[in-house]
């Protein structure tokens, strides 16, 4: 076992006694200082995660005109969103290595330029001049290029709160990074109906989604330029692991608490990715239309977005990351519950919609929290690797609940409610599939209330060893960019 390796196992089981010691062992500055362009840095993984966000999202409000415009079935459909829970599952352990290896810097502008190649490539798709039988394989080439992208992004926002910021404004960051992917749901929900319903095909479409695609690749690519900060903003990062990749996750493999919110909040994760994939399919069985259905998306993430904003604060400012969850899961829980009763009821527009604000409220905004609870129950392990690994684990169990969900989705013979598109696979009964999806919710949020137990190993390092914060606009030294891994 190597020095870092080593250092890392002694701090986990070290007392805070200990870990103050070994803090002062080595040899942490008098004050530590943040920097204005950490603003910009969040700006530009905001802008990246709405981005990749919308392009995941694309097609789901409107998979019943999407299947009709490309000639495809429902289940191809699908496929274009599942296809980033496939390729994340393979391609996330690479990604965190990237990060806590590479850097910061670099995986962001890798995950911009592949975002933005996706989004064009898609768009390429769809136009006249293709052949029939190369627009699918084109679209979904764009979708596998922007899947590959998400990674990326989506573990980014733990390590750039850990990296750039203070411990007062960490949970906050994260938030701000992590809902700005909620966020490009929401537009996906809103604007993917509408725009279809003005214009009745996808280049317009795509077109509108590639802008931002390209505005993100290029300020990322020329604005960000440094790895890590010139000095570290809290002595967390001092002493941040250094491991190789899989020395971490060995250390997280053994960690009982990080396990059970990798699978518990896992599902949770799932549970959310078949609810944001099927909401339009499920709905407009019972003759809602798609408007409505991007509407009650649309809310669930606003409240979501509400929601983290306020859980941020409060958790910055009190350091309750466990309370939060732990409510949070059985309030969802809850609201997934009422909504596999009221998704089966026609005309019931107001609860629906109540019942998904509800949803959102306490499911979206809990995500951030979530990933803050796993880096301070796995501290010192790297903040990518710790965040990656449950993302990871959520979409295993996406796909997992995906398939299932459709395989439980039986056809009906007649319903004289629906209103999806016409075919022979457009009108199932989503009765089933959403209990289902209920029971897994509540079966998850109950394993993680009553084994999920941990010490804010993070904090408790910080506790007395953090000198005062003061911010700083210069470029300042390099010595800590040159001696320490980002």
């Amino acid at each position: 076992m190597d020095d870092g390796s080593a250092e890392t196992e002694a701090l986990i089981g070290s007392s805070s006694e200990d870990v103050r010691s070994h803090l002062d062992g080595r040899s942490a500055p008098a004050e530590f200082k943040v920097y204005k362009r950490r603003w910009f840095l969040l700006f530009v993984l905001c802008l990246l995660n709405c981005s990749n966000a919308v392009s995941w999202l694309t097609f789901a409000p409107v998979a019943d005109q999407t299947a009709q415009y490309l000639r495809i079935s429902l289940n191809l459909v699908n496929w274009l969103s599942l296809v980033y829970v496939v390729v994340a599952i393979f391609f996330s352990f690479i990604t965190t290595w990237v990060l806590d290896t590479l850097g910061l810097r670099f995986s962001l502008i890798m995950g911009s330029w592949l975002n933005m190649l996706g989004s064009v490539l898609r768009l390429v798709g769809v136009l006249k001049c293709i052949p029939e039988r190369a627009v699918f394989p084109m679209v979904m080439g764009g979708q596998t290029l922007c899947a590959f992208a998400q990674p990326l992004i989506i573990f980014a926002p733990t390590k750039l709160a850990a990296l750039w910021f203070p411990d007062h404004q960490r949970a906050t960051a994260n938030m701000m990074a992590s809902m700005a992917n909620t966020v490009g749901l929401l537009f996906a929900n809103i604007f993917s109906p509408m725009i279809i319903s003005y214009t009745n095909n996808l280049v317009m479409l795509l077109f509108i989604y590639a802008i931002p695609a390209a505005v993100a690749c290029f300020l990322a690519t020329v604005g960000i330029r440094e790895r890590v900060p010139p000095t570290p903003p809290s002595a967390s990062v001092v002493t941040s692991s250094s491991e190789p990749f899989l020395q971490g996750v060995k250390l997280l493999l053994t960690n009982k608490a990080y396990m059970v919110l990798l699978v518990c909040f896992g599902s949770g994760i799932g549970i959310f990715t078949c609810f944001s994939t099927f909401l339009e399919q499920i709905l407009c069985v019972k003759g809602y239309s798609n408007d409505f259905a991007g509407l009650c998306g649309a809310v669930s993430i606003v409240f979501g977005v509400l929601g983290a904003f306020l859980l941020g604060l409060y958790v910055d400012k009190t350091k309750h990351f466990t309370e939060v969850t732990k409510i949070n899961m059985c309030l969802t829980s809850l609201g997934c519950s009422v909504f596999a009763v009221v998704s089966q009821l026609s005309e019931q527009k107001l609860i629906i919609g109540a019942v998904c604000a509800w949803f959102g409220l306490f499911g979206y905004s809990v995500y951030p929290i979530a990933m803050e609870l796993g880096v301070e129950c796995s501290y010192p392990v790297g903040e990518a690797t710790s965040s990656g690994l449950i993302f990871v684990s959520g979409q295993i169990q996406a796909a997992l609940y995906m398939l299932l969900l459709q395989a439980l989705a039986k056809p009906i013979a007649d319903s004289s409610l629906s209103v999806c598109a016409t075919g022979a696979d457009a009108n199932l009964s989503w009765t089933v599939p959403v209990l289902v999806m209920a029971g897994l919710c509540a079966l998850g949020t109950c394993c993680f209330v009553v084994f999920f137990h941990t010490d804010y190993r993070r904090l408790r390092a910080e506790a007395t060893a953090s000198p005062k914060t003061v911010t700083d606009q210069s470029t300042g030294g390099d010595t800590w960019a040159n001696s320490t891994d980002a």
